[in-house]
């Protein structure tokens, strides 16, 4: 993320609850990131002490929206595997499967 310049400070790392370990809420913090981590129960042997883990379910509930839009785009076996080699035509590929996906929405039956 370096390299690439992204601003990542304050934002927000939704993941589900395989990601509950200190270490990865430590990375999170570290970079400035906070994380919104649902609680893996399974993954404690006694109960939690201390203060309580940030979590919003609101922001959480969002995750489902990209989980199913990256679902929808593995569907495409273009995009799922990477055949072009410039970079453009891989965009444009892109943009075609975000324009079918939208399409389906708009003229679905019911």
């Amino acid at each position: 993320m370096k390299r690439c310049e992204l601003v990542y400070k304050g934002a927000i790392f939704n993941a589900d609850s395989s990601f509950d370990t200190r270490a990865a809420r430590k990375v999170l913090w570290n970079r400035g990131v906070k994380p919104n981590i649902a609680e893996n129960k399974r993954n404690r042997k006694t109960v939690k002490r201390g203060r309580k883990r940030h979590f919003n379910a609101v922001v959480y509930k969002r995750r489902f929206v990209s989980e199913r839009t990256f679902a929808w785009i593995d569907k495409f076996k273009t995009l799922l595997i990477r055949f072009e080699r410039k970079a453009a035509h891989c965009l444009g590929f892109h943009h075609l499967a975000f324009a079918l996906i939208n399409f389906r929405g708009l003229f679905a039956k019911g």
